[in-house]
């Protein structure tokens, strides 16, 4: 294995951190029928960036939804384009007496940085833009870097699509998705269906089932076939070294309402989250779920409607790829060691990047792997700085060293369906 340069870009990691506290002290949820979100948190990421003289585009995806992207050219002549990548906004606390910490206090204690998206993702941000500073500070490279604080990851990834469709994609030959993966550099991410089954059956009296036709026994019904559903896919499909075997799970089971025992209703609704490996064809197991359920609720005379809600593919970058080796080597450089491979185990950012796009996406960042979105959410401190150095010397393999993509956005990135593993 090719070894990292011997002198890595300095980082500035106290500012790392602070920065860190900074944004999680902001409460950024995304939040159904929320007017503003990510803003204040956009606006202290653009005022850092004034700080460093850079160039950059804030695009509002949505009211109170901006993107802010900035270009940071290296001076050092025609090269290959970098992105780092992450998002800023949140999911919410819950109920803030759960946590033993507040949940906005960006608390240090025991090593530790405590709060809402401290790992997912702001600790990720924070740390890749002053790798970014870093390599900069360090002296001309070839190339450029591109810094994407996205929107709206939490919900439907408005930001990541918006920005797949600009024309700043297009140039791009390698992406570093900053979420927290604890250590492992994941060179696939699960793919994830959400799949709304809507049930129609005949309302009545509960002392006279006989007159009903029931969406909630049909929507028992539907959740107990579903296992019989998981369990072909995973036959079909098989296991991935990294990203598992496909789960088919139920989320929701709506149907009557509590203040009406004595009613028997005539409608119901089935949630199913399905995740996927790659090489899972999501049509056809779409449909395994559709002919599932039309089966399951046939016997009591329920009509089914099956509403696709959100359908992102798996995806895989090759072991190969230069982002994923520059990614290795500079971990290795810092830690001494090589990383292990991994899976995300559900989608991020990189997952719309690859599909609309066709970018190849690694992700790799602070922060544990199974802490995001729980109560007494945090990151290692120590963990900030580490990535951030990482980052700045897999930039510098990247952008200097040879089979990194042509430059004019016609590397090595391959679409989901064309070698990436995603859905076909």
């Amino acid at each position: 294995m090719a070894t990292a340069p011997p002198t890595l870009p300095a980082v500035d990691t106290d500012a790392a951190i602070a920065f860190t506290q900074d944004l999680v002290r902001l409460r950024t949820v995304n939040a159904a029928g929320a007017t503003e979100v990510e803003r204040p948190a956009a606006l202290l990421v653009q005022r850092l960036f004034d700080t460093f003289g850079w160039t950059y585009d804030v695009v509002e995806v949505a009211p109170g939804r901006p993107n802010t992207v900035a270009v940071v050219e290296g001076g050092g002549g025609a090269g290959p384009t970098l992105m780092f990548e992450g998002h800023i906004d949140v999911v919410t606390e819950g109920d803030a007496a759960d946590w033993s910490v507040d949940p906005y206090g960006a608390e240090i204690r025991d090593g530790r940085l405590w709060g809402r998206g401290s790992a997912d993702m702001k600790s990720g941000v924070a740390a890749m833009i002053y790798a970014v500073r870093a390599l900069q500070l360090a002296g001309p490279f070839p190339g450029r870097v591109v810094v994407g604080v996205l929107c709206d990851e939490e919900g439907l990834m408005l930001g990541a699509k918006a920005f797949a469709a600009s024309p700043l994609a297009r140039t791009v030959d390698g992406v570093i998705v900053c979420e927290p993966e604890g250590y492992e550099v994941c060179t696939s991410a699960r793919g994830g269906i959400r799949i709304r089954i809507d049930l129609h059956g005949v309302m009545a009296h509960g002392a006279m089932p006989q007159e009903a036709r029931s969406p909630v026994v049909a929507g028992a019904r539907v959740v107990d076939a579903l296992p019989d559903v998981q369990a072909w896919a995973q036959e079909r499909y098989g296991a991935h070294p990294h990203a598992g075997r496909v789960t088919v799970t139920p989320t929701v089971l709506l149907g009557g309402d509590p203040d009406q025992l004595n009613v028997i209703p005539a409608h119901g609704v089935v949630g199913v989250d399905v995740r996927t490996n790659p090489g899972t064809d999501h049509a056809e197991l779409i449909d395994r779920v559709r002919e599932s359920a039309l089966r399951a609720a046939a016997d009591v005379g329920v009509d089914v409607a099956l509403t696709v809600v959100d359908d992102r593919p798996a995806v895989e970058i090759a072991d190969g790829h230069p982002v994923v080796t520059a990614l290795v080597e500079a971990h290795h450089h810092v830690h001494g060691e090589a990383p292990p491979f991994g899976a995300v185990p559900g989608t991020t950012d990189g997952t719309i990047l690859t599909r609309d796009a066709g970018l190849p996406t690694v992700v790799y960042g602070p922060g544990g792997k199974w802490i995001a979105h729980q109560k007494d959410e945090y990151v290692e401190v120590r963990e900030i700085g580490e990535y951030a150095r990482v980052y700045a010397a897999a930039a510098r393999a990247f952008l200097t060293g040879t089979g990194t993509g042509t430059g004019d956005g016609t590397g090595d990135g391959m679409g989901a369906g064309d070698g990436m593993g995603g859905a076909r």
